[in-house]
């Protein structure tokens, strides 16, 4: 495998990916393009994974792309959102740090020490309903929120106040989920680096 891992179908939905959340960023306050662009950047998301698997292109440059763009996007528009946003998203590109450092593309599948919760959220690479709940709100809690902001959720869409409520509730929830994992994540690879330390 070398440079033509560059042109794996799964590489070329990332690069449209980057597009579209550059699309996105320079849209902000038009939010028809903005909600579109960034929508389907995070619809593909799910997509080049299967792609990979199905075409047998998975790759370590693959693995790295994908979180590297779902970082970027959530970061960009954590970023624009809040004057603290970046504190989300930083925790996000240290969880990418501690992970691909020590197991790379295959990070996903290195939970089998942790605690039940965390390998009940992890299971099936998130296939399951308590994965489904915290991918939901890593990717779709900020864009809901981004909604409420634009009015997009009760001008646009019309939702009533109690269920753009109960959705920021719901995602909330499952993003707070998300962040407890992530700081086991951190903790984890901290006592790792630290063991290696003692060891030497």
């Amino acid at each position: 495998m070398g440079h033509e891992v560059f042109l794996y179908c799964p590489n070329i939905i990332g690069y449209i990916r980057l597009v579209l959340i550059f699309t996105a960023w320079t849209t902000f306050n038009h939010p028809a393009v903005f909600v579109t662009s960034y929508s389907i950047s995070v619809l593909l998301d799910g997509l080049d994974g299967w792609t990979a698997r199905r075409f047998g292109q998975t790759s370590r440059f693959g693995a790295w792309l994908d979180v590297v763009l779902d970082n970027l996007g959530r970061s960009m528009l954590w970023g624009q959102l809040y004057e603290w946003g970046w504190m989300v998203s930083s925790v996000e590109w240290c969880v990418f740090v501690c992970n691909h450092n020590v197991h790379g593309a295959q990070w996903k599948n290195s939970f089998t020490d942790s605690p039940l919760w965390v390998q009940t959220v992890m299971a099936k690479g998130f296939q399951t309903p308590l994965g489904t709940w915290v991918i939901g709100g890593l990717h779709f809690l900020p864009l809901w929120l981004y909604g409420s902001q634009q009015g997009v959720l009760a001008q646009t869409l019309c939702f009533p106040l109690w269920l753009q409520i109960l959705g920021t509730l719901v995602l909330a929830a499952g993003r707070i989920l998300g962040f407890s994992v992530e700081m086991w994540c951190i903790w984890a690879h901290i006592k790792n680096l630290t063991d290696e330390d003692v060891k030497s």
